[in-house]
């Protein structure tokens, strides 16, 4: 399978990230992608680098104040103080229920918390360079599929469907299947279908298409009472105007089994063959593996190549973009059951 690969992904490299008021090593860092890149090679796949500038895409995205500041943000944080190389900047201030978020403030953190939906998403050098990297696999993967292709991977990082119109969090800055998702609507996909199977809701991509009936967004995720974002991903969330009824959230229990896993995935594959979508994008999270440090599914290395071969009987041309998955050293092995599963 045609595979998209970002070597700026190695320039995003925060050491450090906070777990359960501590501060630990970062779960989310660039040995994710390299199991992914060796487990993949390994298997046969063509690994590119991406092909199309998605500069005209991030508006389409996202606010144009929230991406100055991505832009910036580093030499901003350098500015303040040259020693703050040595630092990471997190929030420590959020514009919560009455406080204004309209205007935006000239101190630096409280920016980074007006654009920041926790603080999950630890920032380095290069992050910007990283997730403009894989916005650009993403747009890549968009136009290889418009140009006839089956199945397109972008085996990319920072992951992206925490980071909503405005707003970075989880991880994530940039929302790479968003962005695959605009250009396949830009490129001529009248309707599009973006499944997100990660372990964790997907907030961003639902709050940037909450309100559209173009892209109908399923997600199958832990119950949000109970696993991060917390704050949305219940079932009653269907959609708002013109989007109303295509917003499809399918909740588990935490320690669900891969069969009621699947019986899940059924019930979003259904709704995705009545939305008459021309096109597929998957958010694929593998944090879904019974192994993962941070999630609780018990999805087996074998369920990843099931995964690969219900989605290909779906028969849409389909877009993978990598999301979580923080078992690194399995990590690889599993993404290249999915797709395996997918070309079988």
């Amino acid at each position: 399978m045609l595979t998209f690969v970002t070597p700026e992904q190695a320039l995003h490299a925060p050491a450090d990230e906070f777990f359960r008021g501590q501060r630990v090593p970062c779960l989310e860092n660039p040995t994710r992608a390299r199991f992914v890149e060796d487990a993949l090679r390994a298997h046969g796949h063509a690994l590119r680098p991406p092909t199309v500038d998605s500069a005209p895409l991030l508006a389409q995205v996202h606010a144009p104040r929230y991406l100055d500041f991505l832009r910036g943000a580093w030499d901003e944080w350098l500015a303040l103080d040259a020693a703050n190389a040595q630092l990471q900047p997190f929030p420590s201030v959020w514009p919560v229920r009455t406080l204004r978020s309209d205007v935006e403030p000239a101190n630096f953190v409280a920016r980074l918390g007006l654009y920041s939906m926790d603080n999950g998403s630890p920032m380095a050098a290069g992050t910007w360079s990283a997730a403009k990297a894989a916005a650009d696999a993403a747009a890549s993967a968009a136009q290889a599929l418009l140009a006839g292709e089956r199945a397109v991977f972008c085996a990319t990082r920072p992951p992206g469907h925490h980071a909503g119109p405005d707003f970075m969090g989880g991880y994530c800055f940039i929302n790479n299947a968003a962005v695959a998702a605009q250009a396949l609507r830009n490129g001529g996909a009248a309707r599009v279908a973006l499944l997100d199977v990660d372990y964790h809701h997907g907030n961003g991509t639902q709050a940037i298409f909450y309100e559209r009936a173009d892209v109908l967004f399923a997600s199958i995720h832990g119950d949000p009472r109970t696993e991060y974002p917390f704050y949305l991903g219940h079932a009653d969330e269907t959609g708002a105007g013109a989007g109303q009824g295509f917003n499809l959230n399918l909740p588990l229990p935490a320690g669900s089994t891969a069969a009621v896993w699947f019986d899940a995935l059924e019930h979003a594959l259904a709704r995705i063959a009545r939305h008459g979508a021309d096109a597929l994008v998957v958010s694929l999270g593998l944090d879904t593996f019974a192994g993962d440090p941070i999630s609780t599914f018990q999805l087996q290395a074998d369920d990843f190549t099931r995964l690969g071969q219900r989605l290909a009987q779906a028969g849409l041309p389909t877009a993978f973009i990598l999301e979580g998955g923080y078992a690194a050293a399995e990590l690889g092995h599993n993404a290249a059951q999915v797709l395996q599963g997918f070309e079988s």
